[in-house]
């Protein structure tokens, strides 16, 4: 435990990243802590990864908003994503959220039918839990939810992924949560193994891990790869489907072709490094958004892995650090401020609800001010 200004970090028990926040004593406003106990709070971020503060469902839009921007100074002032493309009808986000008006960084995700009101010159809205369902090639079966399986809906980074560079964090708060200790399965197709969850419980996989766990010949070819994304990727892959794990798509030509896509300019295609450098800890992560990748760019030799082989490559790589073991699924408490190092984890939506089960969450990640660096 780390106690600084009486501010407590406590890693999370049996978990393989994590640790929650104890705010100090007459603070409950986590963007109003000292400037030294956040900079405890933004190490212990970048060491642990994902961190959880409860008992924060009246904190104001505009306060969730000045805490995110708070971890990056650079921070651009939009959030992660263009809305316009964010919401353009042929985005696999097109469903995934609504922004409040007069904090438009902060978006409101969740299921169910919210009457207006919500906040000021909001009317009525709803909203649709994302689901394998909708995304994945193939689907539960009915029976097998009947039974209690759900599945990791995609794997991802928050961010554009053109013309914006990926925010440094997110933070993401359960406003309305449905009591529930109703349990839920993930069964891996590949090999058996099954991971046990709360419904609707927040994956996170640590990019460190990932990269850890890469044999010395991949560690070096990773560190030496760049990662290009599509042009406008969530339109690009409209109108495919993802593998079952969540990781990347499934390639049957069925990608929106890049002369029929919106207008986009050369210089905006975002070309990654697949391993980005933690300022904290020196570690290395393999961050890699799988399912909008395009190519992949031997920094040495320059030669070029095409869109379906660059899939394949990129799901070996991603694929060991999804086993349970190196999973941390955050089980929700109406309340609970989820604050993660973006540039350093993966995530992933999981679970099955009903159109009538209501659920409300603010989520926040403004675009850096530049993209994530190797340093070797």
């Amino acid at each position: 435990m780390t106690v600084l200004g009486n501010l407590e970090i406590t890693p999370l028990p049996n978990k393989p990243l994590g640790a929650s926040v104890t705010l100090p004593r007459g603070v409950t406003d986590p963007s109003k802590l000292s400037d030294e106990d956040f900079k405890t709070l933004q190490a212990a971020l970048e060491t642990y990864l994902v961190l959880v503060i409860p008992n924060q469902a009246d904190l104001p839009p505009t306060s969730q908003y000045d805490l995110t921007v708070r971890f990056d100074p650079s921070c651009q002032g939009s959030y992660g994503h263009d809305e316009k493309l964010f919401h353009h009808k042929e985005s696999v986000l097109a469903k995934d959220g609504k922004c409040i008006p007069n904090r438009t960084e902060v978006v409101m995700v969740g299921n169910g039918s919210f009457e207006a009101g919500h906040s000021p010159g909001m009317k009525a809205f709803e909203l649709e839990h994302p689901s394998q369902s909708t995304f994945h090639k193939d689907v539960l079966t009915e029976e097998e939810k009947a039974n209690g399986q759900t599945r990791f809906y995609r794997w991802h980074i928050d961010s554009a992924l053109y013309g914006l560079s990926p925010p440094k964090v997110t933070t993401l708060l359960g406003i309305q949560v449905p009591k529930c200790d109703e349990k839920q399965k993930i069964i891996y197709e590949d090999n058996g193994e099954e991971f046990k969850l709360v419904k609707g419980a927040t994956a996170f996989a640590s990019g460190a891990t990932a990269f850890k766990l890469l044999s010395p010949e991949d560690k070096e070819k990773a560190l030496n790869t760049t990662v290009v994304y599509a042009p406008h990727p969530y339109i690009f892959i409209g109108k495919t489907k993802a593998t079952s794990d969540g990781l990347t798509i499934v390639s049957e030509g069925k990608e929106i072709g890049l002369d029929k896509l919106p207008p986009w300019e050369e210089s905006k295609v975002k070309k990654l490094p697949m391993v980005w450098t933690n300022p904290t800890t020196g570690e290395h992560h393999l961050q890699v958004h799988g399912c909008c990748v395009y190519q992949l760019i031997n920094n040495k030799t320059r030669e070029v892995t095409e869109l379906e082989e660059a899939r394949k490559e990129v799901h070996r790589l991603m694929r060991p650090a999804i086993s349970p073991q190196h999973i941390y699924a955050h089980a929700w408490n109406k309340g609970d401020l989820a604050i993660f190092f973006n540039q350093g984890v993966w995530h992933s939506v999981t679970g099955e609800f009903q159109p009538h089960e209501k659920r409300l969450m603010h989520q926040c990640n403004v675009a850096s001010g530049y993209d994530p660096v190797t340093k070797v």
